[in-house]
């Protein structure tokens, strides 16, 4: 299971770099948290690319048959939440992100930082 959900964390990040997602980052908080095992963070520059973000991650996870069980913000796209379960995806735009912060609120977790590398 654990491995499962590390393989589709990596999934959704690379995903969101294909949208050019900014800061894209893993967090894992197996140790903090029995609701999910890992966040990605991301941020986009518009509401046009938090959408973009959102809808390449939603598109290629279901062709794998892979659903959110529970999806928010995708109506207003300044903080859009995809709930995998065991991932739970925060896609932001930066303000929003600046303000919540929530790589400081879990800064006990291990994070990961993706990048085109």
């Amino acid at each position: 299971m654990i491995k499962r959900s590390i393989t589709l964390a990596k999934r959704i990040a690379k995903l969101s770099l294909s949208k050019k997602a900014e800061d894209i980052l893993i967090l894992d908080v197996r140790k903090l948290t029995t609701v999910t095992d890992f966040f990605v963070i991301c941020s986009g520059n518009s509401d046009k690319q938090v959408k973009a973000i959102a809808d390449v991650i939603m598109d290629e996870l279901k062709k794998i048959n892979i659903k959110p069980w529970h999806k928010e913000g995708y109506q207003h796209l300044q903080w859009v939440l995809l709930d995998y379960v065991d991932v739970v995806v925060h896609i932001f735009q930066k303000e929003v992100r600046d303000f919540y912060s929530l790589e400081r609120l879990w800064g006990d977790a291990k994070i990961t930082n993706v990048n085109d590398n």
